[in-house]
């Protein structure tokens, strides 16, 4: 299930008369509840899991990772790892998350199980993660 499915509002909905004015928020806004579930591929176009949740830095009110899921062999094992929002580019033609990791590289990504979760304020985790994913924020000094 993408974006557009679980638009319960109506604010993804494009009409046929719709103006700039009347066509809704997105792509540029986007509502959280509806990117959770969102599927997440790289450049190659191979699923690499799914948005399980959004995780807001609430001093600043930004967008710091989004947390995202890799089933291991045939689902049976879950891994979750914190992706920098900025890592993340929208593909609003498939309707989906493109992250510029290889498949291999995922599965070796620093990561977590849902029973214990870093502490993701702490800005030296934060800049690991970020070195990782080849990304960087400004807002650990702040």
């Amino acid at each position: 299930m993408n974006y557009q499915d679980r638009d319960t509002y109506g604010m993804y909905k494009k009409s046929h008369t719709a103006t700039a004015s009347t066509r809704g928020p997105g792509p540029e806004l986007m509502g959280a509840d509806t990117l959770i579930g969102n599927d997440v591929h790289n450049l190659a176009g191979e699923n690499l899991g799914s948005i399980k949740e959004i995780m807001l830095d609430i001093s600043s009110g930004r967008i710091a990772y989004a947390v995202m899921s890799f089933s291991t062999y045939l689902g049976f094992s879950e891994k979750l790892f914190a992706v920098p929002w900025n890592a993340l580019t929208l593909d609003t033609i498939e309707k989906r998350f493109v992250l510029n990791v290889d498949l291999e590289r995922i599965k070796d990504a620093p990561g977590f199980d849902k029973g214990h979760w870093p502490d993701m304020a702490d800005s030296n985790w934060g800049r690991r993660i970020e070195a990782f994913y080849g990304v960087e924020n400004d807002h650990h000094d702040e």
